[in-house]
């Protein structure tokens, strides 16, 4: 089988690799398309290693047909259309995964388009409602609205009942948060995303990829009993936190990701993964919330796929065609 082999930041290589069978437990993935997240350029650049006994190979979410499955999997068959969560191993021919994270492809959705689904499906979910609590009539910010996390985010929340802000940097973006269902829209290249929030008595949960560059900041755009949920890391990894604006306004904030989390368990992957089935999935089969697919690429084209995605010009999520 071909994988894609990191030989330096700059060049990925498809590469004949060693076939994979899958051990009890497992699904062998006949790889359709991989999704392409920013975790995946943080490897590639030798900054974020996968998890113990996870592949080396780059790759995070998947679509395919699954090839062969392992002993003690019954929910599974060879020949059905999937998309799946992983640890790594996606930007390959055929993957591995635990049978507790693979997911149908949606009613309706397309095979490629549905390799952009599972990571931020899993993301949001976990962050905003089993984390977070989002509820109804809540206003969440989302920081990179019009990112692959932020465009499926604002959807999730609308269908939650909550209200949405958003930042993003171009009037292209933000046009199309507002599609998307977002009610606030703030350009951080000219505008006060706290001011903008603050107007609207505060934001109860936000969802932050900046890290460090927007922490004290974020506390002041929380509402009393917010929530600042920090799942990326692009503004830095240090920041000064003031806890007497925390404390004043009874706020958590909470670090979380995806990745390096067991199977099992009930703050697991596999929990995670059967919350989106049960509770995602119908909303993306009826039409409620769209995939929103911004570049399709061969996955030979990995690293101009990686380099789109780190310039911040594309809309949603970008997917290698295998």
């Amino acid at each position: 089988m071909r994988a894609i082999v990191v030989e330096s930041p700059e060049t990925l290589a498809w590469r004949e690799v060693p076939d994979l069978q899958p051990a009890p437990g497992e699904v062998l993935i006949r790889v359709a398309a991989a999704g392409v997240n920013r975790a995946d350029l943080l490897q590639a650049a030798g900054l974020y290693p996968p998890p113990p006994g996870a592949s080396d190979t780059l790759g995070l979410e998947v679509s395919g047909v699954v090839a062969a499955v392992g002993d003690e999997v019954s929910d599974w068959i060879v020949g059905q259309q999937v998309c799946a969560l992983l640890a790594g191993g996606g930007y390959a021919e055929y993957v591995t995964v635990p049978a507790p994270q693979v997911l149908p492809v949606p009613y309706g959705v397309d095979l490629v388009d549905a390799a952009g689904l599972p990571e931020v499906a899993c993301t949001v979910w976990s962050n905003l409602v089993l984390t977070a609590g989002l509820s109804e009539g809540q206003l969440l910010l989302v920081h990179g609205g019009a990112s692959g996390v932020g465009s499926h985010a604002i959807q999730v929340a609308r269908q939650l009942g909550a209200w949405v802000a958003v930042t993003a940097g171009s009037a292209e973006k933000l046009a199309t948060c507002r599609e998307l269902g977002a009610e606030i829209t703030v350009n951080y290249h000219d505008e006060d995303f706290v001011a903008r929030v603050r107007e609207a008595g505060g934001a109860d949960v936000i969802l932050d990829i900046m890290g460090a560059a927007y922490l004290d900041r974020n506390i002041d755009a929380l509402a009393n009993d917010g929530r600042l949920v920090i799942i990326g890391m692009q503004g830095g990894v240090k920041g000064e936190l003031n806890l007497g604006k925390l404390i004043a306004k009874r706020a958590r904030v909470i670090g979380t990701a995806v990745r390096g989390r067991p199977v099992e368990g009930p703050n697991g992957k596999g929990a995670i993964v059967t919350a989106v089935a049960t509770e995602v999935w119908p909303m993306v089969g009826d039409g409620r919330i769209k995939p929103v697919i911004g570049a399709r690429l061969p996955i030979e084209q990995a690293g101009e796929g990686h380099r789109l995605l780190a310039s911040g010009q594309v809309t949603g999520k970008v997917v290698l065609t295998v």
